[in-house]
């Protein structure tokens, strides 16, 4: 199944609307790697969404929500952004900015610093702006006071914290706490944070959000009210989030890989749950469907012992705040159409897709809906 760019958008739910993975191919929109492919009818070729080439025009532009399905139609890969190959990375200044802030995100990092570093402070803060939604400079005040709070609690003095981060002027470091925290540093203690880390996947970036109980939160960053979700999150919980990593984050992120490189399919990480009574019952029942399997909303209710619920069932389906790893993916409608999925109707498919093939179940049995129109990625 491929879209033309010059049509008009519809309610195709297998791929986001022509016009936003048009614009996205435009923009080199890193999000959206894995998501399509773009085939350019004056070339025979297809590319990825984030292809250094000139851009085409959109009329001679179709996407394809696979490879596979790319190649049936004709085209064959660039040569320039190699969409065969499955490595998909963040942009090099962002990676190069991330990682000299995981080597001493600590010290300062001004505008002389990163010219020293060969990096034109605008174009630092542009594209830090654009793939994470905060100034560099912003993520790494950030990250230096989540740095000294984690110190902090850890039994370090409040002045030893500020001189490990690199703070010479005590009015400085308290001034910066109380614009991250709301607080001085001398309530550190009384002060409850979580660490929020990025992830790149193949259906586009996640923000996951923890602490040393376990993940709070897990979601596709292009998610419609993830923002609603995170304040819910902070008044629920009264935690402040700051940017950083903790053993259960690292853990979150190796067991998402081998999810999507297909080496497991079972995470393990420990999570911290919030919600009513019912809703937890029903994210519980969530983590024992099979992988490659459905069940309906009916189904659900059922096994709640409340068949008139299914209503109910919905709702709570929708407020789970982990993605992936409470599967509200594998609950479809009971005619066997996929219905709605907060991350979008196309990434449900695939993760369906996905864990047939790698659990070696049927893909054509999973559901109707899904044997008019599996994607095989």
């Amino acid at each position: 199944m491929n879209y033309q760019a010059g049509e008009k958008d519809n309610n195709k739910t297998d791929l986001p609307s022509v016009s936003i993975m048009y614009q996205a191919l435009v923009e080199r929109d890193t999000a959206f790697e894995g998501v399509f492919y773009a085939g350019v009818k004056t070339t025979g070729i297809f590319c990825r969404p984030t292809c250094p080439a000139r851009k085409p025009r959109a009329e001679n532009v179709e996407f394809f929500p696979s490879i596979k399905e790319a190649i049936r139609a004709g085209y064959r890969p660039c040569s320039r952004c190699h969409p065969l190959e499955k490595d998909i990375k963040a942009p090099k200044l962002v990676v190069k900015l991330r990682e000299a802030i995981e080597r001493s995100d600590t010290g300062k990092m001004t505008d002389s610093v990163l010219k020293e570093m060969g990096i034109e402070p605008s174009t630092a803060r542009r594209q830090f702006q654009k793939y994470y939604g905060m100034t560099f400079h912003a993520y790494h005040r950030a990250r230096r006071m989540g740095t000294a709070l984690d110190e902090i609690h850890g039994g370090e003095s409040v002045i030893g914290a500020q001189l490990e981060n690199g703070f010479e002027s005590s009015s400085g470091f308290w001034e910066a706490f109380r614009q991250v925290f709301g607080a001085p540093p001398s309530q550190a203690e009384n002060i409850k944070y979580l660490q929020g880390k990025w992830f790149d996947t193949p259906l586009g970036a996640m923000a996951a959000f923890g602490n040393n109980d376990g993940v709070h939160l897990l979601e596709f960053v292009d998610r419609r009210g993830l923002e609603k979700e995170l304040t819910h999150l902070q008044k629920k919980s009264g935690f402040c989030i700051v940017p950083g990593t903790n053993p259960h984050l690292e853990r979150l992120g190796q067991e998402l890989k081998d999810y999507f490189d297909g080496k497991s399919l079972k995470f393990s990480v420990p999570l911290v749950i919030i919600g009513t009574p019912f809703e937890k019952k029903v994210w519980d029942l969530l983590r024992t469907i099979p992988p490659g399997e459905t069940w309906s909303y009916v189904q659900m209710a059922r096994k709640l012992g409340r068949p008139t619920a299914t209503r109910a069932v919905g709702m709570a389906n929708g407020r789970n705040h982990l993605a992936i790893v409470i599967p509200c993916h594998r609950v479809i409608r009971a005619d066997g159409e996929l219905c709605g999925y907060g991350g979008g109707i196309w990434r449900k498919r695939w993760l369906l897709h996905h864990e047939s093939r790698v659990s070696g179940k049927n893909p054509e049995k999973i559901t109707p809906a899904a044997r008019q129109s599996s994607l095989d990625i």
